[in-house]
C-alpha cells in the first residue's frame, strides 16, 4: 500500500502513535522521523514509552492509533514479528542472547542462516560468499580473535558485541539496540560507542540507554520521551539543559 505524504527520505516514521494498556497510555500521539544512516539515541524516566516503541516497531504490540511506516512506503502494523525482522529491522534487547555452548563462528553462522535452527545451520556448508561475510563481520565487532571460543567464554561486552554481529550479518536497514552500554567497561562502552558511528554509515539506528557518558560519545541527536510522547530533541547538550527534561528526568 502506497502512504501518501510522507516524506521519502525517512527509513522509519512513526506519526500520532498510541498505545493503552488497562487504561494506561504507554505511548501518546508519539511522533518521530528517522533518516537513513542516522544514528539516535532515546532516553527518558522509566514508563516514558521507550520499550513500548520498540515494541510498536517492530511488530510485538499493535498501536490503537497512528502510523508506523518504514522506507516511505511500508505500513508495519499490517505485519507481525517476524516479516518485519525480514524487512530489515533489526531488535537487540539489553541481555545477550547468544547461544553460550556454541563457538563465536557458530552463532554468527546460525546467524545467517536465518532461523534454520542449530542443527541445521552447524550441518550446513557455508558459500565462499557467506564465509567471507562472517570474516566481515567478526573484523567489524572486533572478536576475530575469539572466532573459535565459546560464547559462553566472552566479557559481557564482547558477548554484546556478537549479539550485534548476529544481526549486522542479516544486513538490517535499521537497528533499534536497548541498553547497551549496561554491565559494560568503561574500555568496552568507548568501543561501543566507535562502533556504533561505524555502523551508522550503513544502518539506522535506534539507541535506548541511560549512561549519558555513552551518549555523549555517540555525538548524535537525542530524543527525549516522558508518558509516551515526545518531550523535546537535539544535542545532548541541548536537552540536558532544556528546563522541561531537568524537571522529569535528569534532576538538578
Amino acid at each position: 500500500m502506497q502512504i501518501k505524504h510522507i516524506d521519502q527520505n525517512a527509513i522509519l516514521y512513526l506519526n500520532g502513535v498510541s498505545v493503552s494498556f488497562d487504561g494506561f497510555k504507554a505511548l501518546n500521539s508519539l511522533s518521530l522521523f528517522l533518516e537513513p544512516g542516522e544514528l539516535r539515541a532515546i532516553i527518558g524516566p522509566n514508563g516514558a514509552g521507550k520499550t513500548t516503541m520498540m515494541d510498536v516497531i517492530t511488530g510485538k504490540t499493535k498501536p490503537d492509533q497512528g502510523d508506523v511506516i518504514y522506507n516511505g512506503t511500508v505500513d508495519l502494523t499490517r505485519f507481525d514479528e517476524a516479516a518485519i525482522a525480514n524487512m530489515g529491522i533489526g531488535r537487540k534487547f539489553q541481555k545477550p542472547t547468544v547461544i553460550e555452548s556454541l563457538t563465536v563462528f557458530e552463532n554468527l553462522e546460525m546467524a545467517l542462516a536465518g532461523g534454520r535452527g542449530v542443527f541445521a545451520s552447524l550441518f550446513h556448508r557455508l558459500k565462499a560468499d557467506q564465509r567471507q561475510r562472517i570474516e566481515e563481520i567478526l573484523l567489524l565487532v572486533d572478536l576475530q580473535d575469539r572466532v573459535g571460543h565459546l560464547a559462553g567464554s566472552l566479557s559481557h561486552g564482547q558477548k554484546q558485541w556478537l549479539e550485534i554481529g548476529m544481526l549486522l550479518i542479516q544486513k538490517p536497514g535499521v537497528l533499534l539496540i536497548d541498553e547497551p552500554a549496561a554491565g559494560m567497561t568503561d574500555i568496552e562502552t568507548e568501543k561501543t560507542a566507535v562502533l556504533f558511528k561505524r555502523l551508522a554509515k550503513d544502518h539506522t539506528l535506534v539507541v535506548v540507554e541511560h549512561d549519558m557518558d555513552f551518549i555523549k560519545a555517540l555525538a548524535c541527536k537525542v530524543t527525549v520521551l516522558h508518558e509516551g510522547s515526545v518531550l523535546a530533541e537535539g544535542s545532548l547538550e541541548q536537552v540536558q539543559n532544556n528546563e522541561k527534561v531537568i524537571e522529569v528526568y535528569l534532576g538538578r
